[in-house]
């Protein structure tokens, strides 16, 4: 193909960050069409938005109606930017149209979309490429790269954080408003920025979920824990420990990891812009780092270090899309960050948060490839 022709459906902060990037940075796509239920998303400004999406794109075509927009054009791909807690019944439906599509995290919301997306993929000729922006940090590809020198060995215990301060009431937090479903998501839910960088140097799938949650302190109105910590485990006994938050007072620890592997250890610590944020390593396999040495590496991927069109998310956005539309265009059968990855690292949380709800209890976690999913659904989902 000459051109990447795509539309976007969502359009919040998020949906519309993407298709901007998508549509400016990028020589090989065209911008198509984009679908939203408010179409005041498309005509007027928004929240951290220079000028209304109308003016700036003046020949996509907008959209309310999602099956109109897929049914009126010849569309390679669908980014859907939907709220978290929506994104699989939107991913289906393209598919099952042969329409590649850009998910973002998490990918479904319980195990019944989990099934019905995978067996979507399984039958349709085109495939899914998950938005996990995370697993493109800098930081986490150097993680990955010491791995693969064998300079941490195998990993044994591992541990991340992800604190997203949201002290504001919900009706005057502009990230609540923009993005309702952080309102309601149990914390642990959210848990694909964590597992995904450390889901990257396993061998193995996530098998059991114990969780528990703190209880309702900040806004007791939620319905939902302010946090909730959760033990994941794989069968060999590889462990990692996962603190989510829905609402607290803090505003450091954004998104933290510690790697415990046989043979080394690595960091990376967010000070949340308070300090620098650190990262460090110790090997015993390499001369002068059997104490821990900081590395200079940040959330930027190095190859795109001198880009002025690298942005989101340190670059991380950037990286996705240059490596899924270099992809597109090579004809490749597999994306870069697949479907299966993406449920491997969104489905644990929603047997962690139904561990919560049982009180703890230890869940055995299972995949839409094994048979024994099935069963699964009809405990897991609410």
């Amino acid at each position: 193909m000459e051109k990447i022709k795509f539309a976007v459906v969502g359009l919040g902060h998020r949906g519309r960050h993407m298709a901007r990037l998508a549509a400016e940075a990028f020589g090989c796509t065209e911008f198509i069409a984009a679908c939203d239920i408010d179409p005041l998303l498309w005509s007027e400004t928004q929240w951290l938005q220079d000028k209304p999406l109308k003016e700036i794109f003046p020949g996509v075509k907008f959209y309310t109606d999602y099956s109109e927009m897929l049914e009126n054009h010849e569309l390679d791909l669908v980014l859907v930017e939907t709220g978290a807690d929506v994104h699989a019944d939107f991913c289906i439906m393209s598919l099952n149209k042969n329409i590649n599509v850009f998910s973002d995290i998490p990918s479904v919301a319980n195990l019944d979309e989990a099934k019905r997306l995978w067996t979507a993929e399984q039958n349709s000729k085109a495939k899914l490429m998950t938005g996990a922006n995370p697993n493109e940090w800098g930081f986490v590809n150097t993680l990955v790269d010491l791995y693969k020198k064998g300079l941490l060995g195998e990993p044994y215990y591992m541990e991340a954080e992800y604190i997203h301060a949201t002290r504001l009431p919900a009706d005057s937090n502009p990230l609540i408003v923009h993005s309702p479903w952080r309102k309601t998501l149990p914390p642990i839910r959210y848990c694909t920025h964590s597992l995904g960088p450390l889901l990257r140097i396993m061998k193995e799938v996530l098998r059991y979920a114990i969780c528990v949650g703190t209880g309702m302190h900040i806004d007791p109105e939620s319905g939902k824990d302010d946090m909730q910590a959760a033990l994941f485990q794989t069968a060999s006994g590889v462990t990692i420990r996962l603190l989510r938050n829905g609402r607290c007072r803090a505003f450091f620890g954004h998104h933290s990891y510690r790697v415990f592997g046989t043979k080394g250890y690595f960091e990376r610590i967010d000070s949340r812009g308070k300090t620098p944020d650190v990262v460090r390593f110790r090997s015993d396999e390499f001369y002068g780092a059997d104490a821990l040495t900081e590395l200079p590496v940040g959330m930027m991927p190095n190859e795109y270090a001198d880009n002025p069109k690298a942005a989101g998310h340190g670059g991380a956005d950037y990286a996705l899309f240059d490596h899924l539309f270099a992809a597109m265009l090579r004809g490749d059968q597999e994306f870069p960050i697949s479907l299966r990855d993406g449920l491997c690292m969104t489905l644990p949380g929603i047997y962690a948060a139904k561990s919560a709800q049982l009180g703890g209890q230890k869940l055995t976690i299972h995949y839409p490839w094994e048979p024994e999913f099935v069963s699964d659904i009809s405990m897991i989902d609410p």
